[in-house]
């Protein structure tokens, strides 16, 4: 009798220890990813850019965006757990960001800034290996729209504010004891053209140098690179 008790014991240490060494080898939050749907939200940086499509009637000219200024982003995360590799990812988050265009040849007045506020409202698949300790490396993929808030009809670039976009990228979930971290590495490309020319928009009150600025454009895409930081 006595010998049975203390069998029964000795297994019931050995299958908490089982326990206690498995939850060890999977790391931090060892069933944080089988919940159907979770939230978080996400902080970063990103550069926007153009693709840059000059008038053709105009050939000794050209214009690009040469230098990227740093913006700041800031959204929300809803996630929904598809299977094991797999899931659904609605992040709705608003940029802020300057883009600088230059023109070709250099003069006194060869570029003009655009601001944009674009809030953008992308559905995203995400797709994780195998999870190692406190590490799960994944990629993603997804589009949506977006919708600039910073429109200014009195820049002599005007630009549309619905753009239509797909985006791609990488990332890696960090497991920690009471969240995750995901540094998370995205780049963006518009389908559309963004870019309003002077004959459909009110251009009255811009001066004749200001629509050169839009005379030597034919067609303006979005580009956009972001670094994140997605607490969940």
């Amino acid at each position: 009798m006595l010998i049975n008790s203390i069998k029964r014991k000795y297994l019931l240490i050995v299958f908490a220890m089982g326990l206690t060494l498995t939850a060890h080898s999977e790391g931090n939050l060892p069933y944080v990813d089988d919940k159907l749907i979770h939230f978080g939200f996400s902080l970063g940086v990103n550069f926007m850019d153009f693709g840059i499509v000059s008038n053709p009637d105009l050939v000794n000219t050209n214009a690009r965006v040469s230098i990227l200024s740093p913006g700041f982003s800031v959204g929300m995360i809803t996630d929904l757990r598809l299977n094991r590799y797999l899931n659904l990812r609605f992040t709705p988050t608003l940029h802020f960001g300057d883009r600088q265009i230059n023109y070709y040849p250099r003069s006194k007045n060869d570029s003009v800034t655009i601001s944009s506020i674009p809030i953008c409202l992308p559905f995203y698949l995400k797709y994780s290996a195998e999870r190692k300790g406190n590490y799960r490396p994944y990629v993603i993929w997804g589009g949506g729209v977006s919708i600039d808030l910073g429109t200014n009809k009195e820049n002599p670039v005007l630009l549309k504010p619905l753009n239509f976009y797909t985006e791609f990228g990488v990332g890696c979930d960090l497991y920690f004891s009471f969240f995750k971290l995901a540094p998370e590495l995205k780049y963006s490309i518009g389908f559309n053209n963004i870019f309003t020319p002077l004959d459909k928009r009110e251009s009255g009150q811009l001066t004749t140098s200001q629509k050169q600025f839009s005379l030597l454009l034919s067609k303006l895409t979005s580009r956009m690179l972001t670094l994140t930081f997605n607490f969940e």
